[in-house]
């Protein structure tokens, strides 16, 4: 007989928490939620290891709020009682917004504030001093608040969460996480909510959390394959080019995509390519401004862009690596500041985008956790999804990696199936898709798209920092998806021809047919995108 699920209204929360879930729509909790509220409501120290996608900000905030709520009935000082650690600014943005639509009723008596942002140490000193509730925040960047006395937790805080935390470490933050510990009370209950169970958790369990109840929910780090569907491709470096023109521009892969690529020139050389086929796509990248990477993902989310193209530069998964390296040649230190790389960058790392149909690794990841991170992003809660990886031979040795740990970890098969796709179909796409397009697509034309688009979201950040504050509507006007054009565009690129389109896919694909379709369509989640039966084996 199946176990009855616990209830929110059963877990004793405050009516206003309750009225806010109503809002929100969630009628009862996910797993880790109905297992984590309860504990921490009883006040204990808790290591929640849960799969992306599965409710753990809820699963954290929600008794955070509570215990605030119950502790105001007695003790009226305004203090901060609760710190959130994110490894990354843009999940500290996104955990605020969470924590705001859940205190949508009692904001008064549960104030929050995100200074995870790239604003002046003095320029957030105003808002610590009113002392909200609940800060969310970098380690470093809390840290520098208090050396700069703009911050004092060794009185107040009863809570502290480490969000993401098989993350925090491989983030630089190993420092300042230690340092910040020293400036803690003995005693206040810790959470410690991560999607892997690394090396990393471990030490941060040993530093942070005293006595804890260890949730290890869902077997597999990832939905199974009636959830997610995994393949894999087999393909050289023009075949990847090749194939993703074919999959996008016949619409083959339908709903919101998220490519990603391995470093910056490869994102501006992707989309400088896909622009020669009228093929509009976002850039989200570390040189870009915190205000911009922010107003691209809430658009995402919103439907305004069906693709983004994003990276997870090795250089911000092991920045410690990377200072050091600086530190030897103190002669790139102009090259560094030029670039403006932002190490507290995360793209593939704990963001929520919403109602993402695919996931492409047009480049494979470096690291099994990178992976799980990317793929991720799709079939979260209890959405379908899929994930493409394009390998080439030399990625090889990592996808063995990532299927020896996907198989090990789980009883389902979660495994990257072959994506058996004919490339011989394709080949009449090669000298027009592929050659001619890339003879446009040189060294200096994606160093001037990186630089045109690096000022452009300069001055968008700029807007959207003053002007857009009291023009919100004008903000939807702004979008990050324009053309970039230092590469030389050649109208006939934009159509495909119809002798072209293979014959086995063109009782699925008719271009005209399609762009009248597409002005009917809602644009909803399509349960198979990359299950196209006329080119499979």
């Amino acid at each position: 007989m199946e176990e009855e699920r616990l209830h929110f209204h059963e877990m004793g929360l405050d009516d206003r928490v309750l009225k806010a879930l109503a809002d929100l729509g969630w009628s009862q909790p996910t797993l880790i939620q109905e297992k984590a509220i309860p504990l921490a409501l009883e006040g204990k120290d808790l290591l929640a290891r849960a799969r992306t996608g599965s409710g753990k900000t809820a699963a954290y905030a929600i008794p955070l709020i509570q215990r605030i709520l119950m502790s105001k009935q007695t003790v009226r000082e305004q203090a901060v009682r609760a710190l959130v650690l994110v490894p990354t600014k843009e999940l500290g943005q996104q955990v605020q917004s969470m924590i705001r639509q859940l205190t949508a009723y009692c904001s008064r008596d549960v104030r929050v504030a995100d200074i995870s942002g790239k604003a002046d140490i003095s320029a957030q000193k105003p808002i610590l001093m009113e002392k909200p509730d609940i800060v969310v925040s970098t380690p470093s960047r809390v840290q520098a608040h208090i050396n700069g006395q703009n911050l004092q937790l060794q009185s107040s805080l009863e809570m502290l969460v480490i969000d993401e935390a098989d993350l925090l470490f491989s983030f630089g933050f190993e420092a300042d996480l230690k340092s910040l510990l020293c400036h803690l009370p003995k005693i206040y209950q810790a959470f410690l909510m991560s999607a892997t169970l690394n090396d990393d958790v471990q030490a941060l369990k040993e530093l942070v959390l005293h006595n804890p109840v260890m949730l290890k929910l869902q077997g597999s780090q990832l939905p199974d394959s009636s959830q997610l569907q995994q393949y894999s491709v087999r393909c050289e470096e023009e075949d990847k080019f090749l194939l993703i023109y074919t999959l996008l521009k016949l619409g083959l892969v339908q709903g919101k995509s998220l490519l990603f690529v391995r470093d910056v020139d490869r994102c501006y050389r992707l989309k400088l390519f896909l622009e020669q086929f009228s093929i509009p796509a976002c850039v989200l990248n570390s040189e870009l401004p915190i205000h911009s990477r922010c107003h691209i993902i809430t658009q995402f989310n919103q439907g305004f862009y069906n693709y983004i193209i994003a990276t997870d530069e090795q250089g911000l998964e092991n920045p410690a690596r990377c200072s050091q390296k600086t530190q030897e040649k103190g002669k790139k230190k102009k090259n560094s500041r030029k670039k403006g790389k932002d190490k507290e960058y995360g793209v593939s790392r704990g963001i929520d985008f919403h109602n993402v149909c695919n996931v492409i690794n047009f480049d494979f990841p470096a690291s099994v956790e990178s992976y799980i991170h990317r793929v991720g992003r799709t079939a979260r809660a209890d959405n379908p999804g899929s994930a493409l990886s394009f390998i080439s031979h030399t990625e090889l040795p990592m996808l063995m990696e990532v299927e020896n740990a996907l198989t090990g970890d789980s009883t389902h098969d979660s495994v990257l199936k072959p994506y058996g796709f004919k490339m011989e179909e394709i080949e009449g796409f090669r000298y027009r898709a592929v050659r001619d397009a890339m003879r446009s697509v040189t060294k200096q034309a994606v160093k001037e798209a990186r630089l045109k688009e690096i000022k452009q979201e300069l001055l968008n950040s700029e807007k959207l920092k003053t002007y857009f504050e009291d023009n919100p509507r004008d903000l939807q006007l702004l979008r990050h998806d324009k053309d970039l054009h230092p590469a030389v565009i050649k109208p006939h690129l934009k159509n495909v021809p119809d002798y072209l389109i293979p014959t086995a896919l063109k009782s699925l694909v008719n271009p005209l047919k399609r762009r009248k379709k597409k002005k009917n369509k809602a644009g909803g989640v399509m349960l198979s995108s990359f299950k196209v039966r006329s080119v499979i084996y």
